[in-house]
């Protein structure tokens, strides 16, 4: 049976803040902050929730995913490349300094998702920017400095998105957001190479309502899942059971993360393309944070 939780407009913060797309939460607990990114806003926003202080950083081209360094600063995955960010203290302009290029194989793509796996190595995925072409050249990329950014032969893809680790880091989740695709998959992954193998369907959602966008895993392996257009999160065991369905006040979550003291906090990030959606979607952009009720994992940091 699954278990309905239903979050309400008290959980929203900043209620005049809108994103764009907000997406990449980040909990950093040496800090004890949330970062997260603004795609089309080029933003990088990071909130003290005890302070309620938030500082932004501004990009020079839309950001597709963020993640930690050890030293506080942060990687970004940006349309013409991978950079380092750094991050002034009072906000302003993101200073970056390149990693690498763009290796897309066709006009028109930026990177979208991304996270480290267990051992550090940063996971990045590309998509074709117009998404009405339905085109499945996105793909999985894999970077570490050592190596630069090199293909992984996860292909095929339209929407890349969702990607997780399960608690022991042997596991690869990834999802198609693309409302012809709405697929969940797993690998097998070797956390000695940083390899995946063995694809297989984890949870088909094409006869749901929602389309599945960014995730997130707690302790006990489960997968936690926006769904795009449905207005809720959904947790899937590692059998692949819906189990649990949290309801939010958006219509488009975008992606969860966990974070706070004891990692039971939630933090659920969400779209607002314009006027449109918020006629029919009046809380879309905002940002919601509230109790879990469940422990969330570490985020890695990229340390490879």
């Amino acid at each position: 049976m699954t278990a309905v939780t239903t979050i309400g407009l008290d959980a929203v913060i900043e209620p005049d803040l809108r994103n764009g797309n907000g997406e990449n939460p980040v909990w950093d607990a040496d800090r004890r902050s949330w970062t997260w990114i603004d795609i089309p806003g080029r933003r990088i926003h990071r909130l003290d929730p005890s302070s309620g202080v938030r500082r932004d950083w501004t990009l020079p081209e839309p950001v597709g995913s963020l993640v930690l360094r050890p030293d506080g600063g942060a990687v970004v995955a940006c349309q013409t490349g991978l950079f380092d960010a750094e991050l002034p203290e009072a906000g302003g302009d993101a200073v970056l300094g390149r990693l690498a290029d763009s290796p897309f194989p066709t006009e028109g793509m930026r990177f979208n998702d991304g996270r480290c796996d267990r051992q550090g190595r940063l996971w990045v995925s590309a998509m074709v920017m117009d998404i009405a072409k339905g085109d499945p050249s996105g793909a999985w990329y894999r970077y570490t400095r050592a190596e630069g950014l090199v293909e992984t032969g996860l292909t095929g893809f339209v929407i890349p998105n969702g990607s997780a680790f399960s608690p022991d880091g042997r596991t690869l989740y990834a999802s198609d957001t693309h409302r012809d695709v709405r697929m969940v998959w797993a690998w097998d992954y070797d956390p000695e190479t940083g390899t995946a193998g063995n694809r297989r369907p984890f949870v088909d959602m094409r006869a749901m309502v929602g389309r599945p966008d960014g995730a997130a895993v707690d302790t006990d392996g489960c997968y936690w899942i926006c769904c795009l257009d449905e207005g809720c999160i959904k947790r899937f065991t590692p059998r692949g059971d819906l189990d649990r369905r949290i309801e939010v006040p958006m219509r488009k979550p975008t992606m969860c993360a966990f974070g706070g003291e004891g990692l039971r906090t939630m933090l659920v990030t969400s779209l607002s393309r314009g006027p449109a959606d918020l006629a029919e979607d009046p809380h879309g952009g905002r940002i919601l944070m509230f109790d879990a009720g469940v422990q969330g994992l570490p985020e890695p940091r990229l340390t490879r």
